[in-house]
């Protein structure tokens, strides 16, 4: 069954095992996307969508007009529904992922709208099954439960504190169990801050025995470099996803811009199965200045700084060793760092102590962190990301005060 609004191709699909019509529901692949007129039309005098031709309704007065940051928004045309394409922020994401073209990008609002996107057009609700590799984001189980699809755990193997991918774990439960069509892989990790091989993502992306989907997540890409991306084998792949998002390294996680790298039978998919207008013109507009030739600029910037903020506060966190506080654990290609809080008396990872820490700087010391402890190979974790200069210092001298305390 042809997907509706692709092109044909001549081109042979590798590797050969996948067919994207045996993955993708027959009701998705049938599915006649939501067409507008705005669709074909961009100019003139435009009656075609209701919308409130006198325009918006925030007082001229209202700070929103005033502020110099906020006021260019309000010019918008904030009347009209956004571009339902958004081909220009797509064309910037191709040339900085070095990716074809704009059929190779899909847009969601947030990586969770692509996460729930991915599930509801290839697993049947009761039925089919996603595997996922905790510790690891929670929302693909969400996701998963939110629409009825099952759940196959492999856990990362934990070795001296460093976490991988269980790949014989991994190709047993799918060779076992065609009913799984996707499989998700967070890299860098969250919260393991663990890098995975390009080599490991190949293996996967290569083993007969797995018809689906290889999703990557890379929310955290960047804190990594892009030689390390998974992006560069998109163009090969034809059971490639990869995620990524604007949030993270860009800084704009007010925005919720989630972007999806594929071929484009998947980018098809996405894009006739969601809703109309998902991205707003404001975060558009701001998305646009993100990906100029300055923005990008800053973004690099900000890396570098946000990166070494994180190695001073591993070296930092090594002198509060004699407070219990255990040598950082999984990787360090993320803006954050994972350490355990030790029991005084045993000296081995105690979840109550670092739940308590993780109480105490919240709640009386003004410190947001995150405790971690419950999940796989986290035991008694605290997960801490890289501030600015000065909020990793108080940070520092907060926790310091709290495990004197505790």
């Amino acid at each position: 069954m042809a997907i509706i609004g692709l092109a044909s191709s001549t081109e042979p699909v590798y590797p050969a095992h996948f067919d994207i019509e045996k993955v993708i529901r027959p009701n998705i692949l049938a599915l006649q996307p939501y067409r507008c007129a705005r669709d074909d039309y961009q100019s003139g005098i435009l009656l075609d969508a209701n919308e409130n031709a006198l325009g918006h309704s925030i007082p001229l007065d209202h700070a929103l007009t005033q502020d110099p940051a906020t006021k260019g928004h309000t010019s918008l045309d904030l009347h009209r529904y956004p571009d339902p394409a958004q081909n220009d922020i797509k064309t910037r994401i191709a040339a900085l992922r070095n990716i074809k073209g704009t059929d190779y990008v899909f847009l969601g609002v947030g990586s969770d709208e692509v996460i729930d996107l991915l599930i509801r057009v290839s697993c049947r609700p009761g039925h089919d099954k996603v595997l996922l590799t905790p510790p690891t984001y929670g929302m693909y189980g969400v996701a998963a439960q939110v629409n009825d699809v099952g759940i196959v755990k492999v856990p990362l193997l934990v070795e001296n504190a460093e976490f991988q991918l269980d790949m014989d774990g991994i190709k047993k439960a799918v060779s076992s169990d065609p009913t799984i069509k996707l499989i998700f892989i967070c890299s860098p990790g969250n919260p393991t801050g663990t890098l995975i091989p390009l080599n490991d993502i190949r293996q996967l992306l290569e083993y007969s025995e797995f018809k689906g989907i290889v999703v990557v997540d890379e929310a955290y890409i960047d804190f990594a470099g892009p030689d390390d991306s998974a992006a560069s084998l998109v163009h090969t792949y034809a059971n490639l996803c990869v995620m990524q998002t604007l949030s993270k390294s860009f800084g704009l996680a007010a925005i919720r811009l989630g972007i999806a790298l594929a071929q484009p039978p998947i980018i098809q998919i996405l894009t006739n199965t969601k809703a109309p207008y998902n991205i707003s013109a404001p975060s558009a507009s701001l998305a646009l200045a993100a990906l100029s030739p300055q923005g990008i600029a800053n973004m690099t910037q900000k890396i570098k700084t946000l990166n070494a903020n994180r190695a001073r506060m591993i070296q930092e966190l090594a002198k509060l060793a004699p407070l219990g506080v255990g040598p950082v654990i999984g990787g360090n290609h993320a803006n954050f760092v994972v350490v355990p809080i030790l029991s005084p008396s045993s000296g081995k990872p105690d979840n109550a102590r670092s739940n308590a820490v993780y109480k105490r700087l919240a709640e009386e010391l003004g410190v947001v962190v995150r405790f971690r402890g419950n999940e796989h190979g986290c035991n008694g974790c605290v997960r801490i990301t890289a501030g600015s200069d000065e909020e990793v210092t108080v940070m520092l001298e907060r926790l310091e005060q709290a495990l004197k305390e505790l």
